[in-house]
């Protein structure tokens, strides 16, 4: 009896230490999103989530804070830090205010890459762009020219002025804008992505400048906020609404003709880039510098630049002709 308890104790004891082993294998990679309860992010945990089930060995742990700060977004990466997570994916809410604490993830082994918005040098391995900022520049202004075939004034109504990458998208915008001789940008202004200063902000574009023909808005929180000011205005028709948006909160403002089209990566396989980044880089399965390539699944591979920074794709256009079919997915 005492040589059957012992060898139970023993089986029991090995059971104990090969289920530690398979949790200590588990790479747990933190998705650090700009605020909880955004359209965009939720559908790039869904990306994340399809990532880790495709890899096996995956949890992820999604969060953020509950508004667009640095401040907020440095507790939650302490927090993630004294967890001990094995990597961080983060978009930033300023490209520098976060670099130390990241830098800091680092230093503790934590592999650190940012993701549709960017983080200095200093405090990420590697960065994913959704796309890239000159492909994006062109695209947001060349929205809102080919609906002025007579030309005619437009502005911008961005994020927070420290938005890393709507700052870069409108400073790309300005350098093709010659391209555009009819177009004209008179104001941009910022929404800090809340609905209701977006909508505010866009309210005063149209009393300020009323010849205003078009509202660019590279944030999913601003072109929807938009294209509800210029309905309420009654101004569907004289004011059209682009930028960037999420297809299920556009649709019913295309429907309406509020926004005549729109562009946007999809945000599900942003989300499914930044995970599968994260976990070869965590694995040391691939390394960050420039010219290297990662896998990223079923998206293909990426390619780091001098500044160790990729692009995932193209922006793509989504107007009446497809938003129904878009709209269901994100």
């Amino acid at each position: 009896m005492s040589i059957l308890r012992k060898a139970l104790t023993t089986a029991a004891i090995a059971s104990v230490l090969m289920a530690g082993a398979a949790q200590a294998e588990t790479t747990r990679i933190a998705l650090v999103v700009k605020a909880l309860g955004i359209g965009f992010f939720e559908a790039a945990k869904k990306g994340a989530e399809e990532a880790a089930a495709e890899l096996g060995d995956v949890e992820i742990i999604y969060t953020g804070p509950t508004d667009t700060t640095a401040e907020g977004q440095i507790e939650v990466l302490n927090s993630l830090i004294a967890q001990r997570v094995d990597a961080i994916a983060v978009s930033a809410n300023d490209t520098d205010a976060l670099a130390p604490t990241l830098k800091r993830a680092m230093d503790r082994g934590i592999t650190v890459i940012s993701w549709d918005s960017g983080v200095a040098p200093e405090g990420r391995e590697m960065h994913l762009n959704p796309s890239s900022a000159p492909l994006i520049g062109n695209m947001i202004i060349k929205l809102a020219a080919d609906n002025l075939p007579e030309g005619g004034d437009v502005a911008v109504l961005s994020a927070t002025t420290t938005s890393t990458n709507q700052n870069t998208w409108i400073e790309e915008m300005n350098k093709v804008a010659g391209d555009y001789p009819n177009v004209n940008v008179v104001a941009t202004v910022y929404g800090d992505d809340l609905a209701d200063k977006s909508y505010r902000e866009a309210q005063g574009l149209m009393q300020s400048h009323p010849d205003l023909k078009a509202i660019i808005a590279p944030t999913s929180v601003g072109i929807v906020a938009a294209a509800q000011a210029v309905t309420d205005a009654g101004k569907i028709g004289e004011v059209n609404v682009t930028g960037l948006g999420l297809p299920s909160e556009m649709a019913g403002h295309v429907k309406s003709g509020a926004s005549k089209s729109f562009a946007i990566w999809n945000p599900i396989d942003l989300g499914y880039s930044a995970t599968m980044i994260a976990y070869h880089l965590a694995k040391d399965e691939a390394t960050a510098e420039p010219g290297a390539t990662i896998p990223i699944g079923r998206m293909g591979e990426i390619t780091l630049d001098e500044n160790n920074e990729a692009a995932m794709a193209d922006p793509f256009v989504y107007d009446s002709s497809n938003i129904d079919e878009f709209s269901s997915i994100f």
